[in-house]
């Protein structure tokens, strides 16, 4: 069997994680059988390292990972930093200046670069439930202490859109500016994208764009899209996401990955026996 790729990239949350954190049997099979038929499997996700590992190490999984949005390539398998992109702080300071110059105050939280990095909240960002990890400090200044990859920011009034479409308005020549999620827009180096990362990984892999399908569901996954050869956006996916968008699949709750991946897997060739 001849699979028409040569490397599986998949975003993790709304995409290869359903909402309770797991990945589904389904798709851990359709993900072993694009593997065992010749193609490589890179995660590429927002989330830090250190909010990456457990995931990387309850699927078994032992290759390369994408982790801060591109800043990041992990080896799951070694636990090792094999590159990572730091974000200016004096640049951030002065992007942040110049947002809340536009929108008024903000609400901070940052992470730490490292393999043991610390993702640290400041008063009035609102922290979503779950079992990720976090420092709460009371002084916002702490969080400029030490290298990070990425700061995150909300507004006590305007949504993820308008915040994104803001903060980048105001500052967008000095960093970008993602929305990664619900209640999460990040400002990272100027110019780091998730396809920055992948295609650092890829080359790492010997693989290239056009060998590459990409699986996503938010606008942080667009420059990932614009860097793989297909994407597939999962139903849940952002309006914006699916604009661009080559195929739109079945939803992370619904196995839509897996769906697509059958498929290829059913319509590749059957090598000849010699």
């Amino acid at each position: 069997m001849t699979f028409p790729y040569k490397l599986v990239a998949t975003d993790l949350d709304g995409t290869l994680l359903r909402e309770d954190d797991t990945v589904s049997e389904r798709t851990r099979e359709a993900l072993a059988a694009a593997t065992a038929a010749g193609a490589a499997h890179i995660i590429v996700t927002g989330r830090a390292v250190p909010w990456t590992r457990h995931i990387l190490d309850d699927l078994g999984y032992e290759g390369l990972a994408v982790c801060g949005q591109g800043a990041q390539v992990y080896h799951a398998g070694e636990h090792k930093l094999l590159t990572s992109l730091t974000l200016d702080r004096q640049l951030a300071g002065l992007a942040l200046s110049k947002i809340e110059a536009e929108v008024g105050p903000l609400h901070l939280a940052a992470s730490r670069d490292g393999l043991e990095g610390e993702v640290l909240v400041g008063p009035g960002y609102q922290v979503q439930e779950g079992p990720l990890p976090y420092l709460f400090v009371d002084d916002a200044t702490e969080m400029w202490t030490a290298p990070l990859n990425k700061v995150y920011i909300q507004h006590p009034e305007l949504d993820d859109d308008a915040l994104a479409f803001a903060a980048r308005a105001a500052a967008g020549s000095l960093v970008d500016v993602v929305m990664a999620g619900a209640g999460v827009v990040e400002i990272l180096p100027l110019g780091l994208s998730k396809a920055t990362g992948l295609s650092l990984a890829a080359r790492r892999l010997g693989v290239k764009a056009a060998d590459t399908i990409a699986f996503g569901d938010m606008p942080n996954d667009i420059p990932m899209f614009g860097w793989a050869q297909h994407g597939v956006a999962m139903a849940n996916a952002h309006d914006d996401l699916k604009a661009v968008a080559h195929e739109i699949t079945a939803s992370n709750e619904d196995d839509g990955i897996a769906v697509v991946l059958e498929e290829l897997l059913r319509s590749a060739p059957v090598q000849p026996a010699r």
